[in-house]
């Protein structure tokens, strides 16, 4: 009866120590968590360059608002 006890219990040890050895899970975690970290700098890059593309085409149309014309003598 404690023969088969500790055999379980033995069993049940080795079964959790290969369990914490895989890193099976770990590894798919690891690159869904680089996967994140990816497109947060794309999302943060785009964002940026969208405020600065904007800031070009205001200063643009600002500069092309102030221009007149061309003098007609008549």
């Amino acid at each position: 009866m404690f023969l088969a006890l500790y055999v379980k219990a033995q069993t049940f040890m080795a079964d959790m120590r290969g369990k914490m050895r895989r890193e099976d899970g770990a590894v798919a975690t690891e690159y869904a968590l680089l996967l994140v970290l990816i497109a947060l700098a794309i999302i943060a890059a785009a964002a940026a360059l969208g405020v600065a593309i904007a800031a070009v085409f205001n200063r643009g149309s600002s500069t092309l608002s102030t221009v007149t014309g061309p003098a007609t003598g008549s």
